[in-house]
């Protein structure tokens, strides 16, 4: 039996058995996996879900369960946080239907569409017209402010620092994360393999270092960066909350930020203009946010991971080498430090 039909029968059992697979369409793949658009009919109306897989190689995805506990995490973890869009249903694929998960050998996760343009977008028209409008900056400080009231609720429960060294333990190990990103790197011009095994080895004092701020545990997306948010207007809703609800600040807030920073370079090869002034509008709102000093002495392994992501082709194909040798030279100045300043960071792109 071919997918859409097992769709169609999954609809059936679903949402009743006069539901009518109308159209199974292919949005592409991304790095991760792939995403169809599936349009279906009930006596209620038509209806759209997105359903999203995962490819079998690299980044820790090798065997079925791994795949399953990514997209299990992420249905639990969509439907947790507000304004993001809501997964319905987790399913495995066996040879004839989709199913329960407990005899599943392949995953997917049905969830709603949503809405809006990606954030990328609206960092491109800036790239474009080379300033900031008002809504630019307002939306920035409207990203800072929500990301803020989510890193608000503190983890309270006996586990903390369980948890706490998982999330950084997963950050220098996991296959996403930085050791997996790296492993993920096919060869290029602008770093040699020996100088990216160096770059990991770098990240992992960090681990031992900030592994034990427990204190620190609060709720997170796990993944903010432009592509996950889509603007509707002065709103927004996110997508692929993903990696676990419980977190450090400092990967948020990175996350976003690794890209004001690499957008800065791509206009002006230096960290200046109107990404500059958004990289420091949404870090002050942040901040007057939460009075998170604290944040400084434990972003920069985060920093390091975000900057590889950004300089492998595979995730971002269209930047320059010397943008990503700056990246990365970013990641190194950062981890040589006990304190992130932001007001050095042309400094830290220089490598010094």
């Amino acid at each position: 039996m071919d997918l859409a039909a097992k769709v169609e029968t999954y609809l059936q059992e679903r949402f009743g058995h006069q539901a009518r697979l109308l159209a199974m369409a292919p949005l592409g793949e991304g790095v991760h996996g792939t995403a169809h658009r599936v349009v279906f009919q009930t006596p209620q109306g038509e209806n759209r879900l997105i359903m999203k897989a995962l490819f079998h190689s690299r980044f820790g995805h090798d065997h079925y369960a791994d795949r399953a506990q990514v997209l299990l995490l992420a249905q639990a973890n969509y439907n947790e946080m507000p304004k993001h869009v809501r997964a319905t249903d987790v399913v495995g694929e066996t040879p004839d239907r989709l199913i329960s998960v407990r005899d599943a050998r392949e995953f997917y996760i049905f969830m709603e569409e949503a809405d809006g343009v990606s954030y990328f977008e609206d960092l491109e028209a800036i790239l474009r017209r080379g300033r900031l409008s008002d809504l630019d900056r307002q939306r920035a400080r409207m990203l800072a402010q929500f990301i803020a009231e989510v890193h608000a609720n503190r983890y309270r429960g006996p586990n903390a620092g369980v948890l706490y060294r998982r999330r950084i333990r997963d950050l220098i190990g996991h296959g996403e994360c930085i050791m997996g990103i790296i492993d993920a790197y096919e060869p290029v011009d602008f770093a040699t393999d020996a100088e990216l095994v160096s770059y990991a080895a770098r990240c992992l004092p960090w681990w031992g270092r900030i592994r034990d701020r427990g204190e620190r545990l609060c709720s997170v997306h796990g993944d903010f960066h432009p592509g996950n948010i889509r603007l509707r207007g002065d709103d927004f809703v996110l997508l692929d909350r993903s990696r676990g609800t419980w977190g450090e600040a400092a990967d948020d807030v990175s996350c976003l930020g690794i890209n004001y920073i690499h957008y800065a370079l791509k206009e002006r090869g230096v960290f200046d203009g109107p990404f500059a002034e958004l990289f420091h509008l949404f870090l002050a709102a942040y901040l007057e946010k939460t009075g998170d000093d604290g944040i400084f002495e434990v972003v920069q392994p985060f920093f390091a991971f975000r900057v590889l992501v950004i300089a492998n082709p595979r995730f971002y194909p269209d930047a320059p080498d010397p943008v990503r040798r700056k990246l990365l030279d970013f990641g190194r100045s950062v981890l040589a430090v006990d304190r992130f300043e932001p007001q050095h960071i042309a400094a830290y792109l220089e490598g010094r």
